[in-house]
């Protein structure tokens, strides 16, 4: 079972366009709540993008770690409106659900292993707000995650929704096989190579399986990095729940600069 932190981190990234070229002017970023449905429940989930820019601008889906929507997946998702994207850090669990410790986590968490068919649903949800937005451009969809989130936006992915990329940081594979042609865009996997709770043998399993599939994928290991690699929390909630993650500074890093090029060539 895929783990993460509960945490709040700053990175100031510099203003840029969604094509990865530095903007002229200070981004203006807004943030908005947004009520999603989905199964009957209410997603309370949050928007980001540049209010100062008229353009029409690709827009990603955040899906956040098992914890539930926490300050962590708000600020990667302002983090891409910075970049020029429209971004939606989603609630997945419904009402703004959050768990305080590991066992409550992994209660609303299970049952989207169990039945992958809510990762889609939930991830569709937010695609189909997105493309109700003037602002975004809904030739131009994305999604992303971490650890739980990884996990869900693959799962997305195999089950055909209209991505055009998906990026997995931490995240778990689906162990099941993916029909070949059901998903007509790509993967980027940034994986720790130190993550006990995702051995290397399933990621090397999991790329075979993209393989078989006909999935382009770009596969990026880095050395020394555990599961929650990129949340600065992880090392003291590491210790306080007895978890063998740590942050990664270097890790965290690299797999930001990989994702900006991914999302500079497949949402371009």
């Amino acid at each position: 079972m895929s783990l993460l932190v509960l945490a709040a981190c700053s990175n100031n990234e510099p203003t840029a366009t969604a094509d990865g070229k530095s903007a002229a002017r200070p981004a203006a970023i807004k943030e908005e709540a947004v009520n999603l449905r989905a199964e009957g429940l209410t997603l309370n989930s949050f928007l980001y993008y540049d209010s100062a820019s008229s353009a029409r601008r690709p827009a990603i889906v955040v899906v956040p770690e098992w914890w539930g929507l926490t300050d962590y997946a708000k600020m990667r998702a302002r983090q891409l409106a910075d970049l020029g994207y429209m971004a939606i850090a989603l609630d997945m669990y419904g009402d703004g659900k959050v768990a305080a410790n590991p066992q409550e986590a992994q209660a609303l968490a299970m049952p989207f292993y169990t039945n992958p068919a809510l990762f889609a649903g939930r991830i569709d949800a937010a695609l189909t707000y997105l493309r109700s937005r003037t602002e975004a451009d809904s030739s131009r969809l994305g999604a992303m995650g971490y650890c739980f989130g990884g996990s869900a936006v693959l799962h997305a992915a195999r089950l055909g929704l209209p991505l055009k990329g998906v990026v997995s940081f931490h995240g778990d594979f689906p162990d099941t096989a993916w029909a070949k042609g059901a998903y007509n865009g790509q993967v980027l996997i940034c994986h720790g190579a130190a993550d006990s709770f995702v051995p290397m043998d399933k990621f090397e399993l999991f790329k075979r399986r993209l393989d078989s599939a006909g999935v382009p994928h770009t596969d990026k290991v880095y050395a020394d990095a555990t599961h929650a690699f990129t949340n600065p929390a992880a090392t003291e909630t590491g210790q306080k729940f007895k978890m063998p993650i740590r942050y990664n500074g270097a890790a965290d890093t690299a797999s930001w600069n990989d994702m900006k090029a991914f999302w500079s060539s497949v949402l371009k």
